[in-house]
């Protein structure tokens, strides 16, 4: 990455544990394509429902050349598998960007 990473926690505290769970974890982004010039990491906890818990909401923006891809995913009671869920469907947007950025997928004719 050539900025640095940028994690946010919004009404919640992170845990040293899951703060090095989401560098490694977008660290491991730059392996799926190298040109990543910006991460933003957004964790919060908007809404305290009285028979649900707490749920957690993870939102990742990544900078790349000519686009920008936003992950939100659904909120989740699991702090640790909100990032995950998050991070697994940054990893298949940016390898989908990736693909069409290098000409990969196919296109269909026109007769």
């Amino acid at each position: 990455m050539k900025l640095p990473l940028q994690i946010t926690a919004r009404d919640v505290s992170l845990s040293e544990i899951a703060d090095q769970s989401i560098r490694e974890k977008a660290a491991k982004l730059d392996t799926f394509y190298d040109k990543i010039m910006g991460c933003r990491v957004l964790v919060e906890a908007p809404h305290r429902h009285q028979h649900q818990g707490v749920l957690y909401n993870v939102r990742i923006d990544l900078t790349v050349p000519g686009s920008e891809l936003v992950v939100k995913r659904e909120s989740h009671e699991d702090l640790y598998v909100a990032i995950r869920d998050a991070f697994d469907a940054a990893r298949r947007q940016l390898q989908d960007f990736a693909h069409r950025q290098r000409g990969e997928v196919k296109t269909h004719q026109l007769q």
